[in-house]
């Protein structure tokens, strides 16, 4: 649990209250704004490099679904960001435009390559089908242009995707398409790959420049440190937040991130430091742990259950989607992994 003062007006006020943050949440806040984002990206993908500018970033619909379509048969691909940002940068050619994308990962999913790849293909069909709407007739078309809806120099928006995996773990999982493919080793060379970027919060590699995120990744490396004692690691958050008078909105994203309670508590401004108490809660999460497994393996069953049943009476992805999150009461992210799980069992 983590404890700090809240001020209102120019009093501080006692306040106390137990809230459990939403991972997903709190972190996508965190992430909207331009100046943190910039800087991940400029850490992962230029090695800290200022690449990115926080004013040359707009935010994007996060809601990337689409149609895929085929002569027999159309089907949505339900796809959803949790932050996405199009930079937008003037040069002598004009203005050029990149299209960034974030995911927050709690837990190791071994399907993520995939995963990222179908999210970046729903933002680029996007693209193509608003480009291609321009296009009603072949006025100024040659027939291949037509045909394709879509002119030889027409170009689509690059889109680049990180997944921050903010679990105890180690990732195990693949990194890319190929990583979960079974290729015989003769025909390696001729299967695409796709490639995900992946940052893992427990270990802190980057080259960050912005406080508040140098302040996220130092904690986090901290408390999912699971090789020391659960009181040296309480020590030393403490340690840290004292010492470098972490903003409380970091404190609230740690927490969020790492699915622990919080408690507000109001106390003497002192001498300005921002004061933060983490809780010793080994038994709270070992029990939180085996609660959270038997409900999982619950929620799991009745998932396969209704795609099973949803997919014999004929019914959409989308309706099986929505079914998901009103029996079960999960956030549509959650009901899009039970049916990419269970939906392929089901053929």
């Amino acid at each position: 649990m983590v404890y700090y003062n809240q001020q209102e007006g120019n009093r501080w006020f006692m306040k106390k209250k137990t809230r459990q943050l939403k991972p997903d949440t709190v972190l996508k806040n965190y992430w909207s704004d331009n100046g943190r984002f910039a800087d991940l990206f400029n850490a992962v993908l230029f090695s800290g490099e200022q690449r990115i500018c926080p004013g040359e970033l707009e935010d994007a619909d996060t809601e990337q679904s689409t149609i895929l379509e085929n002569r027999e048969y159309a089907q949505s691909i339900q796809a959803a960001r949790d932050v996405i940002n199009i930079q937008k940068v003037s040069g002598a050619l004009g203005a050029q435009f990149v299209m960034y994308g974030l995911e927050n990962q709690e837990r190791i999913h071994y399907a993520m390559p995939m995963r990222v790849m179908g999210v970046d293909y729903a933002a680029y069909k996007k693209q193509y089908d608003a480009n291609a709407g321009k296009y009603r007739d072949s006025r100024g078309m040659n027939e291949d242009e037509y045909l394709s809806k879509m002119k030889r120099a027409d170009r689509l928006i690059p889109v680049i995707t990180i997944v921050v995996y903010y679990g105890e773990k180690p990732w195990d999982g693949a990194t890319s398409l190929c990583g979960m493919l079974d290729i015989p080793q003769w025909l390696e060379h001729a299967v695409s790959d796709y490639r995900m970027n992946l940052v893992e919060a427990r270990v802190n590699t980057l080259k960050l420049q912005n406080t508040d995120n140098v302040d996220l990744f130092n904690l986090l490396e901290i408390l999912l440190d699971k090789s020391s004692p659960l009181k040296e690691i309480k020590e030393k958050a403490i340690a840290y937040a004292e010492e470098h008078k972490v903003d409380k909105s970091v404190i609230m994203t740690v927490a969020g991130a790492a699915n622990t309670r919080i408690d507000y508590k109001a106390f003497e401004i002192g001498d300005g430091k921002m004061y933060t108490v983490f809780e010793e809660i080994a038994k709270e999460n070992e029990s939180k742990g085996r609660i959270e497994g038997r409900i999982e393996g619950r929620l799991e069953g009745e998932a396969k259950g209704i795609i099973v049943v949803g997919f014999e009476l004929g019914l959409s992805e989308t309706e099986i989607l929505e079914m998901l999150q009103k029996k079960l009461n999960v956030p549509k992210e959650k009901a899009q992994e039970y049916i990419e799980i269970f939906g392929r069992q089901t053929v």
